[in-house]
């Protein structure tokens, strides 16, 4: 099984355009922080719009959409989810809120991640809410095998996005036209990656957390880098039979407001992944290669991640000059 070792940055070699991108998200960090104290009414608005745009992308990237009238009103509590799709729009509001609140207290723990998963279903809720996958969750009662890993949403879900450039905007689309493909389990037919097995997925969990977590409390490498590299593993361990897209962004996110980087708290990340998304296709297929045997590249990913990162820090900028 795949091991770990976060201590590894500590030494490793740091590609030039991470280099700078560290650089210029310090600066503006630094930069932009007295303006969360000098406009707080603007940055209220900012953040409210944010968190809609964020829930509408996080979503879409999976091929799971309403209209943007819809969007707008389920969100703001105007009207009720009238199907599945907008069930889980919902449960990502819900989430982003529950991380802006209580990002301070939360920690990165299988526990906390699977509480959180639970919370992305608590409007359709079902038996893999909340739960990572075991070799039982995949067999159903009459011992067929129910879901395959190598078919793992996360792990093929790039793919997804990219047949998916063809469907309607999501201005044309009604309720009940939101994503033709959604709920169909032969969707999914090209493979990325092949993300750990159904037996090891719990494992593998505890010991990216612990990773992770030691690499932090040791305060030697940027917790930028540290948690990109947590997002791309959490992605190659897949440890959900679905929303693992959807939780990588939320655990991004997490990470992001536990370091006090408010950039994606103003201006919605996954909305600049969304408009970027064959960038974000082939940084991930590029950082995945050789994940099993602990000879992939990260970079790409990692590099990816911090421009968006930093484009969003001026856009933000940009808004308030």
């Amino acid at each position: 099984m795949r091991t770990f070792d976060y201590d590894s940055f500590e030494t490793a070699p740091i590609p030039g355009e991470v280099r700078l991108y560290l650089a210029l998200i310090k600066e503006y960090k630094g930069k932009l922080q007295d303006l969360y104290l000098r406009k707080p009414d603007t940055l209220n608005k900012m953040i409210h719009f944010a968190r809609q745009r964020g829930a509408g992308s996080s979503n879409r990237l999976e091929g799971i959409a309403t209209s943007d009238k819809r969007l707008a009103a389920l969100l703001d509590g105007e009207v009720k989810p009238v199907n599945r799709a907008e069930k889980e729009i919902l449960g990502y509001k819900y989430c982003l809120d529950l991380i802006r609140k209580n990002h301070v207290t939360a920690t990165i723990t299988p526990g906390y991640i699977m509480m959180l998963h639970e919370s992305l279903y608590r409007y359709c809720p079902s038996p893999e809410s909340g739960r990572f996958i075991t070799p039982e969750s995949l067999v159903k009662a009459d011992g067929e095998e129910a879901w395959n890993p190598e078919c793992s949403e996360s792990a093929v879900h790039e793919d997804e996005v990219i047949r998916q450039e063809d469907l309607p905007d999501a201005e044309m689309m009604n309720s009940d036209q939101a994503d033709p493909h959604y709920g169909n389990p032969d969707r999914v037919r090209t493979v990325h990656f092949v993300p750990v097995t159904a037996r090891d997925k719990e494992q593998a969990m505890r010991d990216l957390c612990n990773a992770y977590n030691r690499a932090m409390a040791k305060n030697n490498v940027s917790s930028l880098i540290l948690g990109m590299q947590f997002v791309l593993d959490f992605l190659c361990i897949s440890p959900f039979k679905e929303g693992n897209g959807r939780m990588s962004r939320l655990l991004m996110l997490l990470i992001l407001y536990q370091n006090d980087y408010k950039a994606g708290k103003c201006i919605s990340l996954e909305t600049m992944i969304e408009k970027t998304r064959k960038g974000y296709c082939e940084s991930l297929h590029s950082s995945t290669q050789n994940w099993q045997e602990g000879t992939n590249n990260p970079w790409p990913f990692i590099s990816y991640m911090l421009g968006i990162i930093l484009a969003a820090y001026r856009e933000l900028e940009n808004r308030f000059v």
